[in-house]
């Protein structure tokens, strides 16, 4: 709860620490109620800071003692805090502070999850568990003793020491205090080892609940992989003698990076064939990647402010998509983020919610991880890579650990060595972390006497608080295709700079298709006049996967626009050129899938209101569903065929090859449903031996209407299994039709096993109902009126989820004018609420607009 009106906190205020910390001696005397901790932390002053007030955070803490050189010191409590006299000098600090980590729901900071001590300290929760300057730019070296009557006693680095009821941990390297973590608990683990190439033997376990360690054989492997892959690629070596995951059931987040203690959401690393889906098994392998490789990027080297958190995020989610993309399909991967950037960065640049790479201010910085700083950080890094070349981006990468390891450091010093490397000037290039908003890039193009021209304009829409927008560096990666649909010119990088700017291809027999912004080139929404037929040459003949994929998206688009503003029928050459696209066996069963899939209804609101139609989600529901049943009949041979020929018979693997020939049956499976009223889909429910098949057969009998009593079934032989039953929650919503959507979630807020403060749980069932548009955005506004409820009632138990939620409401300005009108009154009704949150306050005005 927040008494105090919140402060808005900017990045042009940015002050060095007034003190530096050299050393800190932790103990924590565990208990539920009343947990001791004990600090010793020798500071000196900063000699590049003029300010001398000593200032420690704090939150929620009883002070007991304080001592500074092993006097006793009365410090002044202040909000957020405490002050006090210090010598101009090094000295120690001393203090004992009390908390009660079974009373933390907010689960920041020491709190218990199933009787398991955990912390998440990330941003600024370790101000919650003792007096310290919680700040990024503070680093020093943490020695740790846990006394407890836990079997196991975790915390970062190596161990020095253990016995009957304390463990004792040293880390080396400096690391700021958000990197701190403390795991006690009833755990067993998953033992295994590695050799780093220079020799060093690295320990490595999972620990987790008793009952689990048979789901951890898979991240074991992820692991080690990851490990060999950073050494292979960057040259990155792990650096101690031990690296624990451990899983904890109760997290707000995926998973968290503490240096060699990462903490999982138990969601992002059990996995079985039985429990787990290949999306599931997918999204643990990038996951233990992406903390992994934040050992380098992030820990070593970690960021100056909070300002800067695109410097870690950004550049360790471009390397979890590197190494997805050499483990699985580069191009199914490039697919798969530019459909995920687009459904919820995109989302975020067009809205209320808008704000650049790096912020200028927050009010609360755990609303600020957000798709603009990861996803579009990442893109911003790929750009980056694409332009200085991949032996440039090597050497950069190689300076910039040589130079800045064991700093807390800024977008400027990152740039920095990219301009040392290649010369170039990268100012204009830095406006990708400062200017909010999605670039539009409108292209025409002129043929003429065997020269080829396209001329490209780059403009990017108003954001909140920034209303002009400067030209941005913007790759463009263009070939092109003949009138046979041979390469002509194969894919080149083109470099705009201007607002406006032309480029010339001569010596051409005939005039070309152009494939633009291949590879997504650059996060933009492209922008030219077109038609089906070259959309379906596109599909046929690019050798671009991903304009491939994009052709074949776009005809499906604009065959729902068609149908939804005109009340045409499907378009038949969509339906033709997706029927000839999914029977070509050359292609990868993973790519027609992924092509085999429609727009999601949030895709068609945001498309229409672009053009100019006030989006109906009922509307757009129904010509999806109109389109899918068009598609079933007119592909129902070819699906029969894909079901049988893609069927894996070999024992369960979760690799590319088995994945993507899963994928594809699944999808056939999806277009036979829809004539044969489930039969296909209940015989796989009833017959499958992985989570894949079944979870999808489930889905797919919930479409036809057929899954009443499948949905039971899948409850009573998984009702054991908390994340199974995420599933369980999350299906029946995601699927409900959009006049029962928000009865169906009322119906399972009200279900034994549905509990709000666990994350997961609650982000399986009232996350889906925002990921179902139509029956989130009903007319009747019960989905809105459900929400906002349960918002109000999660605030005071768990801010940031809450806060996370909010954003379901983001798009509202979209919609109709009865539309807003609920949305409005429903986010006044939660924004009244008294003692709401920080996090809430500030998500909800920027939405409301206020």
């Amino acid at each position: 709860m927040e008494d105090a009106a919140p402060q808005t906190i900017h990045l042009s205020d940015y002050t060095p620490p007034a003190y530096l910390v050299d050393k800190v001696e932790l103990t924590f005397r565990l208990d539920p109620e009343r947990t001791r901790v004990l600090s010793r932390i020798a500071f000196r002053p900063n000699p590049e800071s003029r300010e001398r007030e000593f200032f420690l955070h704090g939150e929620g803490l009883e002070l007991i003692s304080s001592r500074i050189d092993g006097a006793e010191v009365t410090p002044d409590l202040v909000e957020g805090g405490l002050t006090c006299e210090v010598p101009d000098a090094p000295f120690t600090w001393e203090a004992e502070v009390e908390i009660a980590p079974v009373r933390n729901t907010a689960l920041e900071g020491l709190y218990m999850s199933s009787g398991m001590y955990c912390t998440q300290c990330e941003a600024e929760g370790f101000r919650k568990i003792t007096y310290y300057p919680d700040r990024p730019d503070v680093m020093a070296v943490f020695s740790v003793r846990i006394e407890g009557d836990m079997p196991v006693l975790l915390s970062n680095g190596n161990p020095v020491s253990s016995g009957d009821g304390f463990a004792e941990w040293h880390d080396p390297w400096p690391k700021p205090a958000y990197l701190f973590a403390l795991v006690a608990g009833d755990l067993v683990d998953h033992p295994g080892h590695f050799t780093t190439r220079s020799g060093r033997e690295v320990a490595l376990n999972i620990w987790v609940r008793p009952g689990d360690e048979d789901k951890c054989a898979f991240a074991m492997e992820a692991l080690k992989k990851s490990m060999t892959w950073d050494e292979d690629v960057y040259g990155r070596e792990y650096d101690l003698d031990i690296f624990n995951i451990v899983a904890v059931d109760d997290f707000n987040m995926g998973a968290m990076e503490n240096k060699g203690l990462n903490i999982f959401n138990s969601s992002c690393v059990l996995a079985s064939p039985e429990t787990s889906t290949d999306a599931n098994f997918e999204r643990i392998e990038a996951i233990i990647a992406h903390e992994y490789f934040h050992n380098w990027t992030g820990n070593r080297i970690t960021c100056r402010d909070w300002f800067q958190l695109c410097l870690k995020e950004g550049l360790t989610v471009y390397r979890d998509s590197q190494f997805t993309a050499d483990m699985r399909s580069a191009p199914v991967k490039r697919i798969s983020d530019v459909i995920a950037l687009r459904a919820r960065q995109f989302r975020e640049d067009n809205g209320p919610l808008a704000h650049p790479v790096r912020p200028e201010s927050f009010v609360e910085i755990n609303n600020f991880y957000t798709a603009t700083v990861y996803e579009k950080g990442a893109e911003v890094i790929g750009m980056l890579k694409r332009l200085v070349g991949d032996a440039d981006y090597a050497r950069a990468l190689d300076l910039y650990f040589e130079r800045h390891d064991g700093q807390a450091c800024t977008i400027e010093d990152w740039l920095a060595v990219f301009e040392e490397v290649t010369g170039r000037d990268l100012s204009q290039f830095k406006r990708w972390y400062s200017q909010a908003g999605t670039p539009r890039l409108k292209v025409t193009e002129n043929f003429k006497d065997g020269e080829y021209t396209l001329e490209f304009e780059q403009k990017t829409p108003p954001t909140p608080g920034q209303d002009q927008k400067l030209p941005q560096v913007i790759p463009i990666a263009v070939g092109l295709l003949g009138p046979n649909g041979d390469e002509v010119v194969p894919t080149t990088v083109l470099e705009m700079t201007e607002a406006r700017q032309s480029f010339s291809f001569s010596g051409l027999a005939a005039e070309p298709v152009p494939s633009i912004l291949r590879d997504f080139s650059a996060p933009v929404i492209l922008e030219r006049e077109t038609d089906n037929a070259e959309r379906a040459f596109l599909l046929a003949h690019d050798t671009d996967p991903f304009n491939k994929w994009e052709a074949g998206r776009a005809l499906a688009r604009e065959g729902l626009c068609e149908m939804i503003v005109a009340g045409a029928p499907p378009d038949a050459a969509y339906l033709d050129a997706v029927q000839a696209m999914a029977r070509d066996d050359a292609l990868d069963p993973a790519f027609r899938a992924l092509a085999l899939g429609l727009p999601s209804q949030d895709d068609m609101a945001q498309t229409l209101h672009e053009r100019g139609h006030t989006p109906d989600p009922q509307a757009i529901w129904e010509a999806l569903e109109t389109l899918r049943q068009a598609r079933a009949q007119h592909c129902q041979d070819l699906a029969a065929r894909l079901h049988a020929q893609y069927q894996v018979t070999e024992p369960y693997r979760p690799d590319a090859q088995q994945t993507g020939a899963r994928a594809l049956a699944n999808a056939a499976l999806g277009l036979i449903s829809r004539l044969d009223g489930g039969a296909a889909a209940q015989r796989q429910f009833d017959t499958a031996t992985n989570m894949t098949q079944q979870l999808y057969a489930l889905s797919c009998l919930l479409q036809a209407g057929k899954g009443e009593d499948a949905v039971a079934r899948f409850y009573d032989q998984w009702r054991h299994d908390r994340l199974v039953i995420d599933k369980w929650f999350m299906m029946q919503v995601l699927h409900a039709e959009p006049a029962e959507a928000a009865a169906t979630t009322e119906r399972l807020t009200r279900h034994s096993d549905f509990d709000m403060k666990n994350p997961n749980r609650f982000r399986a069932t009232l996350g889906a109902l925002a990921a179902n548009p139509a029956g989130f955005h009903h007319a009747s506004g019960a989905g809105y009126r459900l929400l906002a409820d349960w918002l109000i009632r999660l605030d005071p138990v768990n801010p940031q989820t809450t806060a996370r939620m909010c954003s379901a409401f983001e798009t509202w300005k979209r919609y109709d004018d009865s539309r807003q009108a609920l949305v409005a009154a429903e986010l006044d009704r939660v924004l009244s609420t008294p003692a709401l949150s920080r996090d809430t306050t500030e998500m909800l005005s920027r939405i409301r607009g206020a």
